[in-house]
């Protein structure tokens, strides 16, 4: 049986996005900045992609800007706010130790140029307490970016205290939406949400294209100089068939979303129930403050990138809360910000379903992951001096 379980890392296209795009590149292939029929053919396609976007998160087209992907409009965003902010005096950021890599670098980058970010803690459940958020805006606060989903542990964050929060405070409000837009609900205008990023691959759209959304009113400086397109804030011609790709696949996810919640959200829960019964284990995040796809556990004894290898030769893909496969020997940031130890946070595993997910494959993962944990448990030191009392269990 083959298993694609890392839909966090990234979906596999729709054929409504396939089919928008391939229409597109063979028909659409004018600069819709040029002014002849050919253009402003592009021109219209790329108006009716911004509109058809806008209208899924609940927001005005003119506040949809176009982007390389998440990692681009978090960057834009986070870096607008700061610098509009120090030109009124306001150098502080907030955000929270369990951040994407692009929030937290670009916050890194920031306080190498001057600026004090605050970075505050979650609870054990993964989840930041808008108590906390609350006392630490001051003054001289600029922005406040909380993602609205985790990428590892899926928790979903109180986004709505945390905008109504900010709104009272005056600060610009950011959040990485990558992992939530097309598989929760998400609407920018209802929730507060100041300025949003999100990625077309993360919900059966194409790679490389997303948006940021910026609310009216908020300024937005440039990462990119050059010509006039994105109404002058982002330079660089339109990729038109891949925005047109994403926004055909963005409409059919949120047209599709409570159906799909419902279904991702009853092999989740099964899956939960049946790597429970593990022992040694834990489930990582809330139990249900998550995403609906969102399974991650801790299996003390063993290493993460063993396990995934092993899952891989028996048709099940999936991913490790542990950087151990990118060539690090340090663990998941979001795993010790939840309080566990290093040698447990090196036995994780991210399982991310999708509503191509199958109830039988989610009973084949309940089968194999049990027999390979203790496989590697036993041939595992480690193990041996737990199960000897030479060191206590943790979980």
């Amino acid at each position: 049986m083959y298993i694609y379980a890392d839909n966090a890392g990234t979906t596999k296209m729709s054929p409504v996005a396939i089919d928008a795009m391939t229409k597109c590149m063979n028909e659409v292939f004018g600069n819709p900045s040029s002014l002849h029929s050919t253009g402003q053919r592009a021109a219209e396609v790329l108006q009716k992609a911004r509109e058809d976007v806008a209208e899924a998160l609940g927001a005005d087209f003119n506040e949809i800007y176009f982007t390389s992907g998440g990692s681009e409009a978090d960057n834009q965003a986070i870096r607008s706010a700061a610098l509009f902010g120090a030109k009124k005096g306001k150098k502080h950021l907030i955000s929270t130790k369990i951040e994407h890599h692009a929030v937290l670098h670009t916050l890194k980058k920031l306080e190498r140029e001057g600026f004090e970010v605050t970075l505050l803690d979650v609870g054990a459940d993964g989840i930041v307490d808008p108590a906390d958020v609350e006392k630490a805006i001051r003054e001289d606060t600029a922005l406040v970016t909380i993602m609205y989903a985790n990428n590892e542990i899926g928790t979903l964050q109180p986004i709505d205290e945390i905008a109504k929060i900010c709104k009272e405070k005056k600060v610009t409000f950011h959040t990485d939406a990558v992992q939530a837009v097309g598989h929760v609900p998400v609407n920018v205008h209802a929730q507060n949400i100041d300025m949003l990023s999100l990625s077309g691959h993360k919900f059966h759209g194409p790679k490389g294209i997303g948006v940021l959304y910026v609310r009216k009113g908020v300024p937005l400086f440039n990462l990119i100089e050059g010509g006039a397109q994105e109404r002058g804030r982002r330079a660089g011609t339109e990729n038109i068939p891949a925005i047109v790709g994403m926004a055909a696949a963005l409409k059919e996810a949120v047209a599709n979303l409570d159906e799909n919640m419902a279904k991702i959200s009853a092999m989740r829960d099964r899956l939960i129930e049946g790597l429970s019964q593990v022992e040694h284990s834990r489930l990582n995040g809330d139990a249900k403050k998550r995403l609906p796809g969102n399974v991650n556990f801790c299996f003390e004894g063993i290493e993460g990138e063993s396990l995934l290898l092993l899952l891989d030769e028996k048709g099940i893909e999936a991913s490790s809360g542990s950087a151990c496969t990118s060539g690090s020997l340090d663990p998941s940031h979001v795993l010790l910000a939840i309080g566990l130890p290093h040698e447990v946070a090196h036995g994780s595993l991210r399982l991310t379903l999708c509503e191509e997910n199958t109830p039988e494959q989610i009973e084949y993962i309940i089968k194999e992951v049990p027999e390979i944990v203790s496989y590697l448990r036993n041939i595992s030191p480690v193990w041996e001096e737990l199960e000897k009392g030479e060191k206590k269990h943790v979980i």
